[in-house]
């Protein structure tokens, strides 16, 4: 997986830094995550030809698995695969783990990876997990011992059980009210000051 991962990264290519860009991710971030593009694809990833690599890296930003995001602007139902695609057999896993080795006494949740990325650029430790389902009885542990953990869940019915599901399972969590599009649309429309203004509100009576 490292192999490939070194490999993908290497293959990242201009229009997809400028997608990247668009999504508030610039080069130091792009490489800090070793986000990277299948161009040349490794045995077994054929299928993943062209989308988006993001590895789910170690605490040591060595590669454990590769998760897929197709770039294309079609329904990617009708080509038999998903907006995003992860290996086959491969177990639910922690993006960003290193972040909770580097945090302090309280740690950011998101859904998406990229809302992840976006929080630890402004300076929130941030781990993601996508999608409710993801979230495991052994993630709960790998979070116990932080005094807060603050739940950005997208404004959807996903990301209500999302936060409902991680604030079940940890007492020290909590939900913050996104309005205006998950982690990633807030900061596009307004910055980082838009997401510390929304972690304000939430902290009021903690």
């Amino acid at each position: 997986m490292e192999e490939a991962t070194a490999a993908y990264q290497g293959q990242l290519t201009a229009d997809v830094a400028r997608y990247l860009l668009g999504r508030g991710i610039e080069k130091q971030e792009a490489d800090t995550y070793r986000l990277g593009v299948v161009s040349d694809p490794y045995p077994g990833h054929s299928k993943y030809r062209g989308m988006l690599a993001i590895p789910y890296l170690d605490k040591h930003g060595q590669a454990l698995s590769i998760r897929f995001r197709c770039l294309e602007e079609h329904k990617c139902r009708d080509f038999w695969h998903g907006k995003y695609n992860t290996i086959e057999g491969e177990q639910a896993r922690c993006f960003n783990i290193g972040a909770i080795f580097r945090a302090g006494d309280e740690l950011h949740v998101t859904e998406g990876e990229f809302d992840a990325v976006i929080l630890n650029k402004i300076g929130l430790p941030a781990v993601a997990f996508p999608g409710s389902d993801n979230f495991k009885s052994r993630h709960r542990r790998m979070l116990a011992g932080f005094s807060r953990i603050w739940v950005w869940g997208d404004p959807d019915d996903a990301g209500a059980k999302f936060t409902n599901k991680i604030s079940r399972a940890l007492r020290q969590a909590k939900g913050l009210r996104l309005r205006d599009g998950d982690v990633t649309d807030t900061y596009m429309a307004g910055g980082e000051q838009a997401l510390l203004d929304i972690l304000r509100e939430g902290k009021p009576n903690q």
